[in-house]
């Protein structure tokens, strides 16, 4: 089970290359080393299952989630390239997906994002993440968060599946929001709607989450 992980939100200005690369190293390369080192075993036993934490991050970014999203986006597509060989030995890989959930690393991340220095960005785009994207996400979370026990069921039971499935969600309320970006190839039903969400509906939004 590969479950290490840093966050990072926030807007792109103001976060240097050196953190994005540290993220990348953990989130990324991280699961690379560790999928080196166990399967070529795997492969010689002809059985494993290598389960993978992702993101539902991992198939559709979020406004100020840029590089986290890049990460998992890597990751998603690490395993997809890798999980046909993978099958030819026997080797089953699953992605984990979960939306928000509720831990010491979630509000770790956040806490920092509120304290960080924004003047390297716009006044209005740093508005915008402040006084828009930071409180829509405390609501987000309040409401639509999953406990580490919740992630650590769905885990457990694609561990035990007799047949492992390729990608797991964890919360049924993101479903459609994965489905919205496969059902318009070109991107803009998704990309209208999330600017909507954002900039249009934003106290809908809250008001429906509370």
């Amino acid at each position: 089970v590969s479950n290490a992980g840093v966050g990072m939100v926030g807007p792109l200005e103001c976060q240097s290359l050196a953190a994005m690369q540290s993220l990348m190293d953990t989130n990324f390369f991280g699961l690379v080393r560790l999928v080196k080192e166990v399967l070529p075993d795997m492969k010689r036993r002809r059985g494993g299952h290598i389960v993978v934490i992702s993101s539902i991050m991992g198939l559709q970014g979020i406004v100020f989630n840029d590089i986290y999203a890049a990460s998992k986006f890597a990751v998603e597509g690490f395993c997809e390239s890798l999980v046909v060989q993978a099958l030819r030995f026997n080797v089953a890989i699953s992605l984990v997906e979960p939306g928000p959930v509720m831990t010491e690393f979630e509000a770790k991340v956040y806490e920092e994002a509120e304290r960080a220095d924004y003047s390297r960005t716009d006044p209005e785009t740093a508005d915008i993440f402040t006084n828009l994207y930071l409180r829509n996400s405390r609501d987000v979370f309040a409401s639509l968060g999953q406990t580490p026990e919740d992630i650590a069921e769905h885990t457990l039971r694609v561990i035990e599946a007799a047949r492992p499935p390729f990608r797991h969600q964890t919360n049924a309320a993101y479903t459609p929001m994965a489905a919205l970006k496969h059902a318009d190839p070109s991107g803009a039903l998704v990309t209208a709607a999330f600017y909507k969400l954002v900039f249009k509906y934003d106290a809908v939004l809250r008001l429906s989450l509370r």
